[in-house]
């Protein structure tokens, strides 16, 4: 297979299944998705049992314990258990375009990684959207979006059908590139290389982080922003604490002063 998609998620079975169908349409079918499971109930399995029953999806499921938030932990397992040369990683609040893994198949290159985004919802919208609206792709139509509800905004060019408008906009956009846990991709060799996630990092710039490494270690960031399209579900964020972000920044402020490639907390744990 081409490539790996890593999807995270936690106790959102509704969300996830909504995500995988939009795998389910993908133009590029040579892929395998390995879910990063970060201890969820016994409801996240049964959505994954049901979807491979109705699917052609080949999806592996890699959980552990619920432990809090252990997001960068689940990450590396999944890494490993992996068995492509490529990772996409999202997360299972995000439902890709048809496209989405064509692009990041279509763009990547030697010594760079991918750096997307995303579009988001409302609670709302992300609760209307079907399955129904996912197969056909009306969920990805602005027309169809507005009718629901969706407000105007500049951010809506993300949307665009138009693929030169799209890389247009991909090209004159001031947002700097960086590792966006949702939206981003890199060869496996370059991802072991810097010994994956480090696991000491909870919510809160972890994915930077991660990324800053990369850089560190000669791979550079290329943007896909308006190319690799994704919407995100709205939903509740109850692991955000003020204590980890404190930590996160100082584990990220010592990988840029000390230029730091590799963590002593990261695959090496799981070996």
């Amino acid at each position: 297979m081409k490539a790996s998609v890593i999807i995270s998620t936690y106790n959102s079975p509704d969300w996830l299944e909504k995500v995988l169908w939009g795998y389910s349409v993908q133009t590029e079918d040579d892929f395998e998705i390995v879910i990063a499971d970060d201890g969820s109930t016994k409801e996240t399995n049964q959505i994954l049992t049901s979807i491979k029953a109705k699917t052609q999806l080949s999806i592996i499921h890699v959980w552990h314990k619920d432990e809090g938030f252990q997001k960068t932990r689940i990450l590396n397992k999944a890494i490993l258990a992996s068995n492509t040369d490529y990772c996409i990683f999202t997360d299972g609040d995000c439902i890709p375009r048809k496209d989405f893994v064509e692009t990041h198949l279509k763009f990547r290159s030697k010594n760079y990684f991918l750096s997307g985004g995303h579009f988001p919802l409302s609670k709302n919208l992300s609760k209307l959207i079907s399955k129904n609206n996912i197969l056909s792709q009306e969920c990805f139509d602005l027309k169809w979006l507005k009718n629901k509800g969706l407000k105007a905004s500049f951010k809506n060019t993300k949307l665009a059908k138009s693929k030169s408008v799209a890389l247009f906009m991909n090209f004159i956009t001031p947002t700097r590139p960086t590792w966006n846990g949702g939206n981003a991709s890199a060869w496996k060799k370059d991802i072991l290389a810097i010994n994956g996630f480090d696991e000491r990092m909870k919510y809160g710039g972890e994915d930077r982080e991660f990324g800053e490494r990369l850089v560190n270690n000669g791979i550079q960031p290329l943007k896909v922003r308006y190319l690799a399209i994704i919407v995100h579900l709205e939903h509740e964020r109850g692991y955000v604490n003020d204590e980890a972000w404190k930590i996160n920044n100082e584990i990220r402020e010592q990988t840029r002063k000390e230029k730091k490639v590799k963590t002593s907390y990261g695959i090496n744990l799981h070996a």
